[in-house]
């Protein structure tokens, strides 16, 4: 399981100190992504990434064509290297608004890499109340 939020920065070549908690989660290759609907990059292990690709194929083409597309076009291989770096393209990067300043967080399946302000302005709702009714909706 992924958990947990680490503020990082990304150096000048692009590359960021991927927590080495998620990298235990994640192994030593892993997939990055753009975020579905959030100004983020998803970033999945393997495992998962193989889970989603099996899902999209079950799709017709005419739903799964442009999400393949989407998806795919996009992705990238993270390695990381000795230090725990890795290197984010500079289209993902681009696309997430990332400049030097990043939040890494744990979301379960997935980890997400944030711009920090955005990170904040897509957790501003998330009130104790907020909580509490989805909680309920689930049966706690």
């Amino acid at each position: 399981m992924l958990i947990g939020e680490y503020a990082h920065t990304i150096d000048t070549k692009g590359r960021l100190i991927f927590p080495a908690k998620l990298r235990e989660s994640l192994g030593e290759q892993f997939v990055l992504t753009k975020g579905f609907s959030d100004p983020c990059l998803y970033v999945y292990s393997m495992e998962e990434w193989g889970r989603i690709e099996e899902r999209i194929k079950q799709l017709p083409m005419s739903r799964a064509r442009e999400l393949q597309r989407f998806l795919f076009s996009s992705a990238a291989l993270a390695e990381a290297d000795k230090q725990g770096r890795i290197v984010i393209p500079s289209a993902l990067r681009e696309y997430a608004g990332l400049k030097k300043d990043v939040m890494v967080v744990g979301a379960m399946v997935r980890a997400e890499i944030w711009d920090p302000d955005k990170w904040t302005e897509s957790t501003e709702h998330l009130t104790p109340d907020y909580i509490a009714s989805a909680m309920e909706e689930l049966g706690f």
